[in-house]
């Protein structure tokens, strides 16, 4: 719900002078899906002893946050006034959510496989 209030909502209002920080709105996509993922894991895995079921749902859960990502940024170009779907935005998105599921495999399974 997040995700979907700051991909849609317009910020053209808003004075961003001071953040003159090049390609931050990538970076804040990147951040966003990356939370996702490492969250919507989190939220399966309660505690240590459903760790291994939760693997398998781990590449459901990447796969669902890269299409959210994706329909976000057509929902943004063809139902939105002042936004617009951007190819490097749903990059950026698909980016952070494989990291994302690369730091869970770090954390969780260094000594197991990914299947």
């Amino acid at each position: 719900m997040f995700v979907t209030f700051f991909s849609l909502f317009s910020f053209s209002g808003v004075d961003n002078s001071r953040f003159n920080i090049p390609h931050l709105d990538k970076a804040v996509h990147f951040t966003f899906y990356m939370v996702m993922v490492i969250l919507g894991f989190m939220a399966l895995v309660r505690n240590k002893e459903h760790i291994d079921s939760s693997l398998k749902w781990l590449k459901y859960i990447v796969l669902f946050s890269i299409m959210y990502g994706i329909i976000i940024e057509v929902i943004q170009g063809v139902a939105t006034v002042n936004r617009h779907g951007d190819f490097l935005d749903a990059l950026a998105n698909f980016t952070g959510a494989i990291i994302g599921m690369l730091l869970i495999r770090f954390w969780f399974f260094r000594n197991r496989s990914l299947k």
